[in-house]
């Protein structure tokens, strides 16, 4: 069992296409369901399956109902990759349904509430897999302007989003040692489809791995500092269990 967010086009497509081919049960998400649709269609013409699940991580409501969903019909969960995401561009500062700079709603602070709901799932069916598609374009957080109200930009609102995401990986890695998860993030590549899709595969399926990794592709590599500083990551932490509306832990 395999769940891919945003895999309705791109990267994700791609990556439950590929799962699909290999015999996965393959949960698709994404916002158009006419896209999903699509994919299904090719996944459940070979020897995988699929089913649709829409959700928009612009509203932390629909990402709760996507983990009823998936918590409802489905008993074990071996794979969970976040790929759904939003880019740089445009470069102008958008807010989401929940009143949270969109990106870091997007990127970040829904896969995070749906990494977060969906974990007993993911411990469950251990030895299982999180892989965080993240970016080596990574930008510090301001603790004084998270949301960056001031000198926005989108290359630094998607910079911030994706370090957040990755000092996320880390602490998942810590929380999850000894449980048989296996969570890293990884920068695919930058205009390489198919190398996208086997550095994603790599993080999936290969057995001479460790967690608690980011990687460029495939070769493990330092991310940005503040995603090793201790007092940023517990900051991150409460901070997102507050927006997400998350019991502190």
């Amino acid at each position: 069992m395999v769940l891919v967010t945003g895999s309705t086009s791109g990267l994700g497509r791609e990556v439950a296409l590929r799962m699909g081919l290999q015999g996965a049960h393959v949960i698709v998400h994404g916002r158009n369901r006419d896209r999903g649709m699509e994919v299904l269609a090719q996944i459940n013409q070979g020897p995988g399956s699929a089913r649709f699940y829409a959700a928009d991580f612009a509203s932390f409501e629909q990402v709760r109902g996507l983990a009823e969903a998936i918590l409802a019909d489905y008993d074990r969960l071996d794979v969970l990759v976040n790929n759904a995401g939003f880019g740089s561009a445009p470069d102008e500062r958008w807010v989401s349904e929940d009143g949270h700079e969109f990106r870091f709603q997007v990127n970040y602070l829904a896969p995070y509430l749906l990494t977060d709901l969906l974990l007993p799932l993911v411990r469950a069916s251990a030895p299982s897999r999180i892989v965080n598609v993240s970016s080596l374009a990574q930008s510090p957080i301001d603790w004084d302007d998270v949301m960056i109200e001031q000198d926005f930009s989108g290359r630094r609102a998607y910079g911030q989003s994706k370090l957040a995401q990755i000092s996320h990986t880390f602490d998942l890695h810590e929380e999850l040692a000894g449980s048989g998860v296996l969570v890293n993030s990884l920068h695919p590549a930058t205009y390489m489809p198919t190398g996208m899709v086997r550095a994603v595969m790599h993080l999936i399926e290969s057995d001479e791995i460790e967690g608690g990794q980011f990687f460029n592709q495939m070769t493990p590599q330092r991310a940005h500092e503040q995603a090793y500083d201790m007092e940023s990551r517990r900051r991150l932490r409460e901070l997102s269990r507050r927006l997400t509306g998350l019991d502190p832990r």
